[in-house]
């Protein structure tokens, strides 16, 4: 068995001390001041606090200051370290995880958590019945398919072994599992509290967060308040958070400028960016961080000419990525490989295909098309798809590509990507691909990967290279914390050997753009934290607290 403090196996970036996190105290600001209250803004009330059921970029950060998993991140950052876990245990083979949970960590209700609660909840995200979007996470938990039947309704694979030891039994190999513990699909609730509230527990909430849900008024207002039994002692810093909803974002950002709100949640304005980042003053208040996104074009292996690897490779090279990038005001760094910049496993000093039209228009004659071809190209039809979409058809206009634009609500660009013959291209704006974890194992399976190539499904470019794929598994299988290097190593390789294949045209990583009011201190990071996104509600805090 292999004990851990802290992660190892799976962020080779994490070069600190086994324990530095697992007292919780040294991400602890010395500058910070407790108390106060802080409001953000969003135009668009909540769904759900549920974190069974919570799959949207708005609720996300909220879910994770009302509850905690077994793993967690460092704030502001992708470094994975224990969260309910003190401690966790790897079996050599890499399929048995043995967590040993904190001592005296309390529900809001008052309860102290066991490991029958993490039970509970594995078991509770996983039954069809809680219909959790984020349900095959645990694929790889032993029992799940039979969980997924419905021939049971508790995972075989999840044992409480005494009130603070759940031992976790895979059936294969999965170097992404403690990744999928960090998940809020993966946070500890409360049976009782689930049993109470019934279908209305996403509108109560009762996990052991550094925030407990003291208000709700639909339409309006959510209400924050601190959790004076945070396990994570001195945590949260500030005493409330006020979420006010229905707010435009053209009016939230006046409300800024005014000294209303701290922070309105659903970022600048487009129309506005310009203005605020040409004025000192207020650009001096946007934090600018890098996302877990690609923006991308597929090209549909299955379907001629994109059945031939060079026809890809010259439209890659046709694509003018900066030209694009000003389309959305400069907001993306051009991309080289489906991996974002911020991704472990991301390939350095890798350029992708350069620029070059005219060498695009060689290989496409020695490809058998001197004359070019028509083409179509799917589009979402919100603001800025299809001008990115435009220029995108310009660019390929210039290499004899005729590429006629379909621009359609985003369901029916889906299901035409879900289809084998009918989309050529696609520009997957609006779609792009988040991850939901950083690892480099969440950018290939289900859009780059053989499992992903099938009706319904989001590979859309139905690239099926079954040499990766295997290089994908063994990558997948590296459980040991000895072999961190040279599993990113793996995945580096897999993502170069797409690029050399072609089936994508990474085109942008967006980045991530937050403002914030004067009084608001902290780490720049922690306001664009990138998983915790849009803020870590944690560790923020206010100056002018008396």
């Amino acid at each position: 068995m292999k004990k851990f403090l802290t992660s190892t196996a799976l962020v080779a970036a994490l070069a600190l001390p086994a324990t530095a996190f697992a007292d919780g105290h040294s991400d602890m600001d010395p500058n910070a001041k407790s108390g106060g209250n802080i409001t953000i803004t969003y135009k668009d009330d909540v769904a759900t606090l549920d974190p069974a059921i919570g799959y949207d970029w708005q609720n996300w950060s909220m879910i994770k200051s009302l509850y905690d998993g077994l793993m967690d991140y460092a704030p502001g950052t992708t470094d994975l370290r224990p969260g309910l876990a003190e401690s966790y245990e790897i079996s050599d083979d890499g399929k048995v995880f043995t967590f040993k949970l904190r001592e005296g960590v309390k529900f809001h209700n008052g309860r102290e958590m066991t490991a029958e609660d993490v039970k509970y909840s594995l078991d509770r995200v996983t039954n069809p019945k809680t219909q959790s979007p984020g349900a095959g996470f645990f694929a790889s938990i032993a029992g799940f398919d039979a969980i997924s039947n419905g021939e049971t309704e508790t995972l075989e694979g999840v044992k409480v072994i005494d009130p603070l030891t759940v031992e976790i039994t895979l059936s294969r190999p999965d170097a992404t599992f403690l990744h999928v513990m960090g998940l809020n699909f993966a946070a500890v609730v409360a049976k009782e509290a689930v049993e109470e509230a019934g279908a209305d527990f996403g509108k109560t909430a009762m996990g052991t967060g550094a925030f407990k849900l003291g208000e709700w008024t639909i339409g309006q207002r959510l209400v924050f308040e601190k959790n004076e039994d945070y396990w994570r002692e001195g945590l949260p810093y500030l005493d409330s958070v006020t979420f006010e909803v229905g707010q435009e974002p053209i009016v939230a950002l006046l409300r800024l400028q005014n000294g209303e709100v701290d922070v309105p949640g659903d970022g600048i304005p487009p129309a506005k960016f310009q203005e605020v980042m040409n004025d000192p003053e207020q650009a001096a208040r946007v934090v600018e961080g890098g996302q877990l996104h690609t923006g991308y074009i597929t090209l549909n292996t299955k379907m001629p000419p994109f059945d031939n690897a060079d026809v890809r490779r010259a439209v890659n090279m046709a694509i003018n990525k900066e030209r694009i990038t000003q389309v959305i005001n400069g907001r993306a760094v051009p991309a080289t490989q489906p991996l974002p910049p911020s991704m472990p496993g991301y390939t350095e000093g890798y350029e992708g295909y350069a620029y070059d039209p005219e060498k695009a228009k060689e290989m496409l004659a020695e490809a058998g098309f001197a004359d070019g071809f028509e083409t179509e190209l799917y589009v979402m039809n919100t603001d800025p798809n299809p001008r990115i979409a435009q220029a995108i058809q310009q660019d390929l206009s210039k290499i004899g590509i005729d590429a006629s634009i379909q621009s359609l609500a985003q369901a029916s660009v889906i299901a035409a990507g879900g289809e084998e013959d009918q989309a050529p291209m696609i520009w997957s704006g609006g779609m792009a691909w988040i991850a939901d974890f950083p690892d480099a194992s969440n950018f290939y399976g289900p859009i780059l990967g053989c499992a992903g190539a099938v009706q319904g499904g989001w590979n859309w470019s139905w690239y099926c290279n079954e040499e990766v794929d295997a290089m994908a598994t063994e990558a997948d299988s590296m459980t040991d914390p000895n072999a961190a290097e040279a599993r990113l190593q793996k995945w580096s390789d897999v993502y170069m050997k797409i690029m050399e294949d072609a089936p994508w045209v990474p085109v942008f990583n967006e980045q991530r753009y937050t403002m914030k009011s004067e009084r608001m201190g902290g780490a720049d990071a922690l306001y664009v934290d990138p998983v915790s996104i849009p803020v870590n509600y944690d560790y923020v805090y206010v100056n002018d607290v008396q």
